[in-house]
């Protein structure tokens, strides 16, 4: 039974370190993105012929913004899923369900972001030089729009954030029945998991038209920006706190 102890101590250890590194690359990523286009100035309206001009002339810091933003998905899931291990005593079976979410999430980010790095610079070089796949390619840029919010491509970035936000409202009451700290945290996820579904339901209401998505749901963001340095902050106490000679103990 200590031995068992133990050897959850040291797992508990390599998560927070884990959580840790998470939320200094998505501190980093953050950051890189500020500096990073993600898509060409006012691309909600920007014309398909302004948008292929600047896809050609940018490619290669278009390719870099959202090889970035793979980098920093995948961090908020590895923080989200330490976090589900942080709320795992008080409910198990949420933590375990939370868990698939953010796993599920992690995929329907990397399907558009791998479409963003892949398929997008191939169709707008077909497009540009009227190669072979050019008729395919004036098609599918516009399904593929990085900043219509109803566009194919960001359908699929709205469905990981959905599940993100599930992810949310089933870790908010674990989290919350931890420590101090962990209130703070839940108090943050829930935040943002209500607000998600909050403006998911106004959408689906009619309340938010398609040009104010964007700036709606970016709102329910915001806990996030703040969840991210506190959890910085949380998992390194725990580092410090944490025993270093769980390993041998037993």
């Amino acid at each position: 039974m200590t031995h068992q102890s133990s050897e959850s101590g040291v797992f508990s250890r390599q998560v927070s370190r884990f959580g840790l590194w998470c939320a200094v690359l998505c501190i980093v990523t953050a950051v890189i993105a500020a500096l990073l286009p993600l898509d060409v100035p006012d691309g909600y309206s920007a014309a398909h012929t302004e948008r292929l001009q600047w896809l050609t002339e940018n490619r290669d810091a278009f390719v870099a913004a959202w090889v970035n933003q793979i980098v920093a998905m995948v961090s908020l899931s590895g923080l989200f899923l330490a976090l589900c291990w942080r709320g795992r005593s008080n409910d198990p079976l949420r933590a375990l369900l939370a868990t698939g979410a953010v796993a599920m999430a992690t995929m329907a980010f990397v399907i558009p972001k791998f479409i963003a790095i892949w398929t997008i610079p191939l169709l707008v070089n077909a497009a540009a030089t009227v190669g072979a796949g050019a008729d395919m390619a004036a098609v599918l840029l516009p399904l593929l729009n990085v900043s219509i919010p109803f566009s194919l491509y960001t359908s699929f970035d709205y469905l990981g954030f959905w599940l993100y936000a599930l992810f949310a409202v089933l870790m908010m009451k674990p989290l919350y029945d931890g420590d101090g700290a962990s209130k703070l945290v839940a108090i943050l996820v829930g935040l943002f998991g209500i607000g998600f579904h909050v403006a998911f339901a106004c959408l689906l209401l009619g309340v938010i038209q398609a040009p104010d998505i964007e700036i709606s749901f970016g709102l329910s963001f915001i806990p996030l920006l703040l969840l991210i340095l506190i959890l910085a902050v949380t998992f390194s106490r725990d580092l410090k706190h944490a025993p270093n000679n769980l390993s041998s103990e037993g």
